[in-house]
């Protein structure tokens, strides 16, 4: 019998942390080494990835955007497109908690995967008590 490695999923929060070394992103390099030993599995759903894009497009311009994408799929991780069980799933987390609809994804995934959702955004302790939560900062 061989144990499969634990399954993360980082939300924008997460992978801004490590990208502009925030605090917590120790903690998200830390998972990310544990990936590229495969001793853990790392998943970001493309809901999320489109944020942290915006994000950065907005604030800093569509060359770091770029930039900040190619670094993203150089990453061991997954990049999880987005089904539409999965869209539903999200739609439900987002009717029935406080919560945007760009995180619901990140928290559907999490779910549908067995997964622990790594983040530091507090509005995913509306989810908390249905998707396992790794702070990246004391809550």
């Amino acid at each position: 019998m061989t144990d499969r490695p634990v399954a993360y999923v980082l939300d924008s929060y997460a992978l801004l942390a490590h990208f502009e070394a925030e605090p917590g992103g120790l903690l998200v390099r830390g998972l990310l080494e544990a990936a590229r030993d495969q001793m853990a599995t790392l998943y970001v759903s493309l809901i999320n990835a489109g944020e942290l894009y915006y994000t950065t497009h907005r604030e800093r311009g569509a060359r770091q955007a770029e930039t900040l994408l190619a670094d993203l799929r150089e990453l061991p991780l997954t990049l999880s497109p987005v089904s539409e069980e999965r869209i539903f799933a999200a739609a439900r987390l987002k009717a029935e908690h406080s919560i945007s609809y760009a995180d619901a994804f990140a928290a559907a995934l999490a779910q549908e995967l067995g997964a622990t959702l790594v983040t530091g955004d507090p509005e995913f302790k509306a989810v908390e008590p249905v998707t396992p939560v790794m702070w990246l900062l004391d809550r």
